[in-house]
C-alpha cells in the first residue's frame, strides 16, 4: 500500500492585505489638504466639518479596496470614534486658550488680594478677593448641608430602603437632577420673601445645598451598590450590627468613591451664577459673614463685570482673568477628585 504525500505550495496565512499602521494619519492630511483647498469657505469650523467627513468617506473607500468591507466597516466605526473625540476636544480646547490668553493680562497678586472697593466697573484696577472669599463660603456652606444629607439619603436607599418610601425618594432624587438652578433660586427666593429677609450669602448656599444634593445621592448610591455584599454578609455573621457593618466595612470600601462624588458636585455648582444673582446680589466689598448683608462670588462678579463694562476694556479683563480663576478652581477641585479616587481605590492582586 502506497501513501501519498501532499506537499504545501506555500505559507498558509490567514491574513490578508493590510494598510499600513500610518495611513490613518496620511488619510487625515489629504482630507484637511482637501478642505483647505475648496474655495469660498470663510470659517475654519466649516474646513473641520469638510475635512471629517472626507477622512471618514476616504478610510472607507481606502480600507474597501486594500483590505475589504468587513474591515472597512471596522475603520469607519473607529473615524467615528476619533472624529466625535475631536469634535469634542477642539471646542474645549478653543475655550481654555481663550481664557488663558485673555485672562492673564490683570491676573497678579494684587488682582487676587484686593477687592472693587471704591473702583467703578468702568475704571481700571480692583481685584476678586471679595468674590473668591464669597464663593468659598457659599460652596463651603452648601457642601456641609448637602454632603451629610445625601451620603445618608444614598444610605437609606441602598442598605435600608424597601416599598414605597424608596421609590419616592428615588423618584425625587430623578426629578431634582434635572432641576433648572434658577427654580432652585426663585424657591429659596419665596422663603425670604415670606420671611422678609434680604439678600445674604447663606441664602445662597441654601439653593446651591438644593443642586448639589441630588448629585451626591446618585453618586453615593452607585458606589455603595459597588460594595460586594460577601463583605456585608462576613460582617453581619460574626454578629456585627447593621449599622456597625455600614460605619466599619461598607463606607471604608466606598469612600474614594463617595468622596470623588462629593469634589465633583462641588464642581458642578461653583459655577452657579443665577441663584446667587436672585439670592446674594453681590457686594463691591469684603464681606466676610455669609450670614449678614450681600456677598459676591465669581460668576456673579464675571457677569457683573460683563453686563456693567459699558465697553470698558479694563472691565472686561477682569472678567476674562475671573473666569481663568474659577476654571482653574473646578480644575483642581477634579485633579483632587481623581487623586482621591485613585488613593482610595481597593488595592488589586497579593
Amino acid at each position: 500500500m502506497s501513501t501519498a504525500t501532499v506537499t504545501p505550495k506555500g505559507p498558509s496565512t490567514l491574513r490578508g492585505a493590510r494598510l499600513p499602521k500610518w495611513s490613518p494619519y496620511a488619510i487625515a492630511a489629504g482630507s484637511i489638504a482637501v478642505a483647505i483647498g475648496i474655495g469660498g469657505l470663510h470659517s475654519r469650523v466649516q474646513w473641520g466639518l469638510i475635512a471629517a467627513i472626507l477622512y471618514v468617506v476616504g478610510t472607507y473607500a481606502i480600507a474597501t479596496g486594500v483590505e475589504g468591507k468587513r474591515q472597512a466597516k471596522d475603520r469607519v466605526a473607529t473615524s467615528f470614534v476619533w472624529v466625535a473625540f475631536l469634535l469634542a476636544v477642539v471646542p474645549l480646547a478653543s475655550l481654555v486658550w481663550s481664557t488663558v490668553a485673555r485672562g492673564v493680562k490683570v491676573l497678579d497678586v494684587y488682582f487676587l488680594t484686593h477687592s472693587m472697593g471704591v473702583v467703578a466697573d468702568t475704571e481700571p484696577g480692583g481685584g476678586i478677593y471679595h468674590a473668591i472669599l464669597g464663593t468659598l463660603e457659599q460652596v463651603g456652606l452648601a457642601t456641609v448641608i448637602a454632603a451629610p444629607i445625601g451620603v445618608l439619603t444614598a444610605i437609606y436607599l441602598v442598605e435600608y430602603g424597601r416599598g414605597n418610601l424608596s421609590k419616592a425618594i428615588t423618584f425625587f432624587v430623578d426629578v431634582m437632577t434635572g432641576i433648572p438652578s434658577i427654580v432652585a433660586g426663585l424657591f429659596i427666593l419665596s422663603l425670604m420673601l415670606m420671611f422678609d429677609m434680604q439678600p445674604f450669602g447663606f441664602a445662597g448656599s441654601l439653593a446651591l445645598a438644593i443642586l448639589m444634593m441630588p448629585v451626591v445621592v446618585r453618586s453615593t448610591e452607585e458606589m455603595l451598590k459597588l460594595v460586594p455584599n460577601e463583605l456585608r454578609e462576613a460582617s453581619l455573621a460574626l454578629g456585627v450590627p447593621k449599622w456597625r457593618t455600614i460605619l466599619k466595612v461598607v463606607l471604608p470600601t466606598s469612600i474614594g468613591g463617595i468622596t470623588t462624588g462629593i469634589m465633583l458636585s462641588i464642581a458642578r455648582i461653583t459655577g452657579e451664577t443665577a441663584p446667587v444673582l436672585l439670592l446674594v446680589w453681590g457686594n463691591p466689598l469684603i464681606n466676610p459673614n455669609p450670614f449678614e448683608g450681600a456677598q459676591a462670588s465669581l460668576p456673579l462678579y464675571i457677569y457683573q463685570q460683563w453686563a456693567n463694562s459699558a465697553g470698558s476694556g479694563a472691565a472686561y479683563d477682569r472678567a476674562w482673568a475671573a473666569s481663568l480663576t474659577l476654571i482653574a478652581f473646578v480644575m483642581l477641585l477634579n485633579l483632587v477628585a481623581r487623586g482621591i479616587a485613585r488613593w482610595k481605590a481597593p488595592k488589586t492582586g497579593r
